[in-house]
């Protein structure tokens, strides 16, 4: 059938809404546009935010660029060993800290997972919790355990351990609710204890899940490491700090990329760890 304008203009005057939304429709849209344009203005105007300003930060960018070059070269073990040891402590607190979470969340996640524990206010209650703890920044945990434990490593990975405490009891609750019941009845079926259903039942299906989680924030946390250094928690980010402070700026390029080839590493490992005891197959879903 032959598509004409007049039958373009009769199928128009039957279901108008088939060629343009109603009034009240785009109405709301033009206010909701309206609306987001005038608040992205506002920060623009409010933050200061303009052409000039970002052209003369890109100017003195640049020259900051222009000092990192070329990157520092440190010519004996005496002058490296410092940072060596930097890198190594902001492993430790990420090692420390992810491991610690760990532990107390494992148990912690049978309490928010709907498979396992059957009272619902409980369970709520659990789940409200995790995401109380999930609601502090690890930031903002380093500064407090800070001053109450002082400078060091200490602080950093405390604050890593209850951040990820809520996090990883979070996850590991969800992975557990998605296991799937056949497992558990065959063990059930076979007259297995509750303790013995989880143990055989859930828990086979729900490691591998766990421990691509934990491989996954450890690499997150070796970032997150930096930064606490920064604030006073010990670490390659104290040093990172100290030579920006200093105007050394060479140096400062050179831990950077170190930091770099260090997550690299930590994240090619992790992948083959994922790999050997996960299954390549499973990493390809």
């Amino acid at each position: 059938m032959q598509i004409t304008a007049d039958r373009i203009a009769a199928a128009r005057a039957r279901v108008p809404e088939a060629f343009q939304a109603p009034l009240a429709t785009r109405l709301r849209r033009a206010l909701l546009w309206t609306l987001f344009i005038g608040l992205f203005g506002w920060c623009l105007v409010d933050f200061n935010i303009s052409p000039a300003r970002i052209w003369e930060g890109l100017g003195r960018l640049g020259r900051v660029f222009s000092f990192m070059f070329p990157p520092h070269v440190w010519t004996s073990w005496a002058e490296f060993s410092e940072i060596a040891k930097g890198l190594g402590e902001t492993l430790a607190i990420a090692f420390l800290g992810t491991l610690l979470g760990a532990i107390f969340a494992y148990p912690l996640s049978f309490l928010g997972a709907r498979t396992i524990n059957r009272l619902t206010w409980l369970r709520h209650g659990a789940r409200r919790g995790f995401d109380l703890i999930r609601a502090f920044e690890t930031l903002i945990l380093a500064l407090i355990f800070i001053r109450a434990f002082g400078l060091g490593p200490l602080p950093g990975i405390l604050a890593i351990a209850v951040s990820e405490i809520g996090t990883f009891a979070k996850l590991f609750s969800e992975a557990l609710e998605n296991t799937s019941d056949k497992p558990i009845e065959g063990v059930k079926a076979s007259g297995g204890t509750r303790l013995q259903q989880i143990r055989f039942g859930i828990a086979p299906q729900v490691n591998p899940v766990i421990l691509s989680i934990l491989l996954y924030n450890f690499e997150s946390n070796v970032r997150s490491g930096t930064i606490l250094g920064i604030v006073g928690a010990g670490g390659i980010g104290f040093l990172l700090s100290d030579r920006i402070a200093a105007y050394k700026w060479d140096e400062a390029w050179s831990i950077i990329f170190l930091i770099i080839a260090m997550v690299y590493l930590i994240d090619w490992l992790s992948g083959l760890i994922r790999a050997r005891l996960i299954g390549k197959s499973e990493l390809a879903k």
